[in-house]
């Protein structure tokens, strides 16, 4: 019987639990599918996943920290990101089109992890 790969879940550092319970769940949207003793985290949105494992010596202007999450109906969600004042946008991170042919808009949440998210873009 041959294997059969699922999506890719996203591991990715926090500092601290209870600011990153409240970022994605006040500014992205998520739910919280589990929560380890405040030291791992899940969060699901739609078909999405992303945990989060507690790393309290992270020192945020050098956490690198990325994922990439595909998106259907993209300009929706940026606008209702963009409406939130808890979303940080990276300089350049607003929605464009790539050439690569993806359109794509990036937010960095409160661990300087950075969440890119995308759409392929069709030219038919």
């Amino acid at each position: 019987m041959p294997y059969n790969l699922h999506p890719a879940i996203p591991r990715l550092p926090m500092k601290d639990a209870q600011a990153t319970l409240c970022y994605y769940t006040e500014a992205l949207g998520f739910a919280v599918l589990n929560n380890y003793a405040n030291e791992y985290l899940l969060f699901t949105k739609d078909q999405a996943e992303i945990h989060l494992f507690l790393y309290p010596d992270l020192s945020l202007p050098d956490n690198y920290g990325m994922c990439y999450v595909r998106v259907e109906n993209i300009g929706l969600l940026y606008e209702q990101l963009k409406a939130n004042p808890l979303v940080v946008f990276p300089e350049k991170g607003h929605l464009q089109e790539k050439p690569w042919g993806q359109k794509e808009f990036s937010v960095i949440d409160n661990n300087h992890n950075l969440l890119t998210f995308g759409e392929e873009v069709n030219h038919a």
